[in-house]
């Protein structure tokens, strides 16, 4: 099924549950009020959600209404726990090498994970507000998961059940903040704003076939000013499944129902299809050219991330922002 939240005049809007095709919704507060509802009692919800679901695709409900027209937030507003990751190790590998660093071993067995700011994500169509273009400001394109209560020391294999919502998101990234803030070997902050999500989140089931072990096997198409940034197939060359992510993070305490956990940048070895992210754009003429001819993203620039299937239909709707200037 697919669900999605639209704005209510509340910070955690409206929980709605969404046609396939994307095109019409119902509200369901006898259900579950908010997102974050459904999630923690999603042992009850998720039966009942599932058949509102069966019917609005037959166009049974009467009181379905147009969700193309939608304010839509994101799926989750705010969330207890987000934390990304970066599975693609190519990706950190190709970085690196741009800045002649070698990769550690153990990348390629222990998963780079940060916890980022959950109090506020934005929708698919809201603006990128960033004060200062001078920032570097930056798109990424990644995959996303839900889950419900995680245990610690969840098994890789166990996590996987505990996934109960998939989605695509834009994680912003500020890249000339970022070396100041790692320097100080402290993470990530000032440099990572607001998350972006697609219009709406599905689950597992939804992607037969294409959720496998873990991993989403599909194209992220990324496309920057109408210019196709890259379409790397999100199932290749991810060296850690959303399992072993969840269990990476679940290892020393227990995930709450509603935690997100990103992917990190989809990325494909040799970049063949293209990249998620400019940072990746630079690293490759760096390599090549000896210096970055790609600028970042400037006021003014709309960048949009999709995912489709097979038969060419957005499976969770599209990310299509504008970067403003954020004004106090």
């Amino acid at each position: 099924m697919k669900l999605a939240t639209i704005q209510n005049q509340t910070r955690d809007g409206q929980l709605v549950v969404v046609n396939r095709a994307l095109t019409h919704a119902i509200a369901v507060p006898h259900i579950a009020p908010t997102m974050q509802a459904a999630i923690d009692n999603w042992a009850t919800t998720a039966g009942l959600l599932a058949a509102v679901y069966q019917d609005l695709n037959k166009g049974a409900l009467a009181d379905a209404f147009d969700f193309t027209t939608a304010a839509v937030m994101a799926p989750i507003p705010r969330a207890y726990h987000w934390a990304d990751g970066s599975a693609y190790v190519t990706h950190v590998e190709l970085v690196r090498k741009a800045r002649n660093a070698e990769l550690p071993e153990s990348f390629w067995t222990d998963p780079l994970m940060y916890m980022g700011a959950s109090d506020a994500f934005i929708g698919a169509h809201d603006d990128i507000q960033i004060a200062d273009e001078a920032w570097g400001i930056d798109f990424e394109s990644e995959v996303a998961v839900i889950t419900d209560d995680v245990p610690a020391g969840v098994t890789a294999e166990e996590a996987l059940s505990h996934i109960k919502l998939i989605t695509i998101i834009n994680d912003v990234s500020l890249r000339n903040l970022i070396p100041n803030e790692l320097s100080k070997q402290f993470g990530f902050y000032q440099s990572k704003p607001w998350t972006s999500f697609a219009p709406v989140v599905v689950t597992p089931d939804e992607l037969d076939g294409l959720w496998l072990a873990g991993k989403l096997h599909l194209p992220l198409h990324s496309t920057l000013n109408d210019q196709l940034i890259g379409s790397p197939n999100a199932g290749v060359d991810m060296t850690f499944n959303f399992g072993q992510l969840i269990a990476h993070a679940a290892k020393t305490r227990s995930l709450m129902a509603g935690t997100v956990i990103g992917s990190g940048t989809v990325a494909n070895q040799g970049s063949v299809d293209g990249s998620s992210c400019l940072a990746e754009v630079r690293c490759l003429e760096i390599i090549k050219d000896g210096k970055p001819s790609t600028p970042f993203m400037s006021f003014g620039d709309k960048i949009e991330i999709e995912m489709k299937d097979p038969s060419g239909v957005s499976i969770f709707g599209k990310i299509s922002q504008v970067v403003t200037k954020y004004e106090r």
